[in-house]
């Protein structure tokens, strides 16, 4: 019997799809589902050398796949159950599509990882690694795919390495290339218990070194391009004979204004972490001497410098002759 003849198929291209036109002249991976609407069985499949790659997933050529196609595989095998979230590409697939230099290309990729609700009873099969997520992330868009958002994925990738030079320069890449901010890394790294390990807790630290270093710099640029009043850098505060109050990055003594660069950023649950409750505790204390505390944090002074110039600004004019403070003891560190 000619299965052939009675098709509704267009003409299949020679060569395979850029991921942007992944349509362009019909798919180039489909599941058995797509293929029996079009009348096809997976017997017609094998019969016109197609190949499954994936339980339930076919390629519609006889070469190999290529790295797009290995996505749209891998999204087709994970699937989208009815109201239920929507798999996701994350780890170093993810990476090679937000176009990091750290990581291998999506054809030489050994597995796609793909971020499913914790609740799917799903497997990894072939080279499709399946990660699970209680309350997944909302996606990005890249290409067209749903994508793990950076630090997700940097922690998914971060998950599976074991060299500590290569995860300093994953991370590094993640912050200095400007694709997410130092905070988001360590909350997803926090959540996903990677700080037990001691290689990722050294890099981390390195990179909020760096990442400070940097912000602080930008704050002396703010300070000094926006004609702000130069403030005492780095400075202790504390009580006369009394208790340590904390370290600010910059303090106004005559405006009891302080400004504190937060290189972590609270938690996504709102619980926060040790450090971010050590200075919410700090902005306790700070406000009931009538300091008022200015949080800033890297990408702020990164991307919008005049509005954060004018926060301070607006922040030392309420402030002016305020002299509820001028008892603290202001100490350069």
């Amino acid at each position: 019997m000619n299965h052939d003849a009675h098709l509704p198929l267009a003409p299949l291209p020679a060569t395979p799809l850029p991921l942007a036109h992944p349509t362009d002249g019909g798919p180039r991976v489909l599941t058995l589902a797509q293929l029996r609407a079009r009348g096809l069985t997976a017997a017609d499949a094998a019969g016109r050398s197609w190949r499954q790659l994936l339980p339930g997933v076919f390629l519609l050529h006889a070469g190999p796949a290529t790295g797009e196609e290995r996505l749209h595989a891998a999204l087709l095998y994970a699937g989208r159950r009815r109201g239920g979230d929507e798999p996701m590409i994350t780890g170093p697939a993810a990476l090679a599509l937000y176009r990091f230099g750290s990581v291998p290309t999506l054809l030489s990729l050994p597995s796609i990882d793909v971020l499913v609700p914790g609740t799917r009873r799903l497997r990894s099969a072939g080279d499709v690694r399946i990660v699970r997520a209680a309350t997944p992330p909302r996606p990005e868009r890249v290409a067209g795919l749903p994508v793990a958002p950076v630090a997700r994925a940097v922690a998914d990738t971060v998950d599976r390495l074991r060299d500590a030079t290569a995860v300093h320069h994953l991370l590094g890449e993640a912050v200095r290339g400007g694709h997410c901010e130092a905070g988001a890394v360590v909350r997803e790294l926090t959540a996903a218990r990677l700080l037990g390990r001691p290689y990722v807790v050294d890099a981390v630290e390195s990179l909020l070194a760096e990442s400070r270093a940097v912000a602080e710099d930008r704050l002396y640029q703010l300070v000094r391009g926006y004609g702000l009043p130069e403030p005492v850098w780095n400075a202790d505060l504390r009580l006369p004979g009394g208790p340590y109050l904390g370290g600010v990055d910059a303090y106004w003594p005559e405006r009891a204004v302080a400004v504190e660069i937060d290189t972590r950023g609270p938690r996504e649950d709102g619980t926060g972490d040790e450090r971010w409750s050590e200075s919410a505790r700090k902005l306790e204390s700070l406000e009931r001497l009538g300091v008022t505390l200015v949080h800033l944090t890297p990408r702020k002074l990164r991307d919008w410098p005049e509005q954060q110039a004018a926060v301070l600004r607006t922040a030392l004019t309420a402030a002016a002759g305020n002299e509820c403070a001028a008892h603290l003891i202001v100490l350069p560190r």
